[in-house]
């Protein structure tokens, strides 16, 4: 065998064991008549040591190892003289009596220490190396337990997996699809899946129950540090269930995951319903770990003679504890940061409560301390607060500000990630409007059903109908989202004549999920939770990439393996593919 432990396991009880390890040089410390090594494995470092008393050979063989050599080696575990307690096996080390070396390496391109010297792209590049540091790894070991958590909870509920086919076909609502070319069905093209949407609620109409799925899902867009094309979703569904029923029990999982995980017991997690979501925070996707409100200011501003108030829509603000000592210069750099293109801000007005009780602005021409003293408390804010105030189209100004208030908790520290605040968002609108295209699209998906008592509305107010759909975020990010779906013929004809389909192209593009809601589709909703996203924020981290084991960059290439590539002339000539080159 090729070892009898691993390197993370052995420690003063093991001593005067006869061991045999493998892994890879970590680190090679020539001391002339002796040498120690770091070995490494996926458990761990054990030091092996060789001195003058090493068999014929030994010593002078372990100083040719380089970094990342492959080895084998046997020998006695010994007390260690210089004992390292940082190390779960730094009371002993292994007195070498064989080695082997397995496979010799060059030097890598970056070291494989937890802090390396490998930039992002060099890493990327050599992304079997950057899974060998610590960081990298344990990421990987923390997805793993969670898609160990998950699995038996649901297990536990009574929810079965099933898989659901990658090759499916194109949808005209969502994001860009990925497609794929058929050799056998000339000039057609399958889709990747952007969800499993259709296919489970299709097993609900077959009776399956209670469905999940750890699943690949796709979707061709632009990409950030939170998203890449190619994702992993947990996709679950349920029958003969309402909103509550299906929030309770992914609450329940969400929560069995954070004790499981870090710890953390939490009894429930706390709504809020969607307008009050961009009302109060400019977002629907609120960071609740701390407070900074957005507040309404248009009654305490208004009418004082300062046109630039006078004439918007709306005027809010946000109060930030302990910044009313804020320079000049200060101030002025935040009005610089709204102003960018990403906030689109025109400017800044700042009121600083000082702790002696007196007001200071950048608009005290036209407001009297009186009249700051009025806004401070519209915006509840308290000795020693600094008030930041945004106006303009109400949609804009809520969103700028939603912005700023993570922009100035970041700044002061209040986004700690070892503190996690989840909330459920609810009554989302079932419609949003786009300008450009001049209509509206579904704000979830075309198999979202309206809130009962809205119906009324649907010909008459669209923008106005509430779903029922639900999303669960955390710490300021979306981890999971679903609604109840529509399982009658006849009002999911209706949503898709709202959404501007003809009966026609409804029946081309979902043909075959009508044919089976006219076979007894029970009453069902679910939800999807994005496990890449889920597991970096649980691992204290919104950059997903470090907890995949082979990302795609921001381009969204694999360097790795230079992916994508070109096809050869022989491959497109089977799928009928010509290149026309601009």
């Amino acid at each position: 065998m090729y070892r009898t432990h691993n390197c993370g396991e052995l420690s003063a009880a093991n001593i005067g064991e006869k061991v045999t390890l493998a892994g890879w040089v970590q680190h090679n410390r020539d001391l002339g008549q002796m040498v120690f090594i770091d070995l490494r494995d996926r458990y761990g470092i054990t030091q092996l040591s060789f001195n003058e008393k090493s068999a014929a050979g030994l010593l002078e063989q372990s100083k040719t190892l380089g970094r990342e050599y492959v080895i084998q080696a046997t020998g006695q575990v010994i007390e260690r003289a210089s004992k390292n307690p940082k190390n779960p096996t730094g009371e002993i080390e292994i007195f070498v009596e064989e080695l082997r070396v397995l496979n010799v390496s060059d030097t890598p391109p970056f070291t494989i220490e937890d802090e390396s010297d490998g930039g992002d792209d060099l890493r990327m590049k050599y992304r079997y190396l950057d899974i060998r540091r610590n960081p990298i790894k344990e990421n990987l070991l923390l997805r793993a337990r969670i898609n160990i958590a998950i699995r038996n909870y649901l297990a536990g509920e009574g929810f079965i997996d099933i898989e659901t086919p990658y090759l499916i076909k194109s949808t005209p609502e969502g994001a860009r699809d990925f497609v794929v070319p058929s050799r056998m069905n000339q000039g057609q093209f399958y889709a990747l899946p952007q969800s499993p949407q259709t296919f489970k609620q299709l097993l609900m109409v077959a009776g399956m129950d209670k469905y999940y799925q750890i699943v690949k899902c796709f979707r061709d867009e632009d990409l950030r540090a939170d998203r890449q094309p190619e994702f992993t979703q947990v996709d679950c569904e349920m029958s003969f269930v309402e909103q509550e029923d299906v929030i309770r029990t992914f609450e329940g999982l969400f929560l069995h995951l954070l004790k499981e995980i870090r710890g953390i017991e939490m009894d429930s997690i706390p709504r809020m319903q969607y307008d009050d979501a961009m009302r109060y925070y400019g977002s629907d996707k609120p960071d609740i770990r701390f407070d900074m409100r957005i507040h309404e200011l248009n009654e305490v501003t208004k009418g004082h003679g300062f046109g630039v108030f006078d004439n918007a829509h709306l005027v809010a603000g946000i109060a930030v504890d302990g910044c009313s000592g804020y320079s000049r210069k200060q101030t002025d750099e935040l009005t610089d940061w709204v102003k960018r293109p990403q906030i689109g801000a025109a400017g800044l007005v700042w009121i600083k409560c000082n702790e002696d009780g007196t007001y200071k602005s950048s608009v005290d021409k036209f407001y009297s301390s009186e009249d700051l003293k009025k806004i401070a408390e519209a915006c509840e804010a308290k000795a020693g607060s600094l008030i930041l105030i945004l106006c303009g189209e109400d949609a804009k100004v809520r969103k700028a500000l939603g912005a700023l208030r993570l922009e100035m908790a970041t700044r002061l520290g209040l986004r700690n990630p070892d503190v996690f605040a989840p909330l459920w968002v609810v009554d989302f609108p079932l419609f949003e409007w786009d300008e450009e295209t001049q209509r509206y699209y579904a704000m979830h998906h075309p198999f979202t059903s309206p809130k009962a008592e809205d119906m009324h509305l649907l010909d008459t107010d669209p923008g106005a109908v509430h779903a029922n759909a639900y999303d669960i975020v955390l710490n300021g990010n979306e981890i999971g989202g679903g609604s109840i779906r529509i399982h009658d013929p006849k009002t999911q004809m209706m949503m898709f004549d709202h959404l501007g389909f003809t009966p026609e192209a409804a029946h081309e593009q979902f043909g075959f999920l009508m044919d089976a809601f006219r076979y007894g589709a029970p009453p069902h909703g679910g939800l999807a939770f994005g496990l890449d996203r889920l597991v970096a924020i649980l691992g204290g981290n919104e950059i997903i990439r470090d907890f995949i084991a082979f990302p795609k960059n921001n381009s969204g290439r694999d360097v790795m393996i230079d992916a994508p590539s070109a096809l050869a002339d022989e491959q497109l000539d089977e799928l009928s593919i010509k290149i026309v080159q601009e």
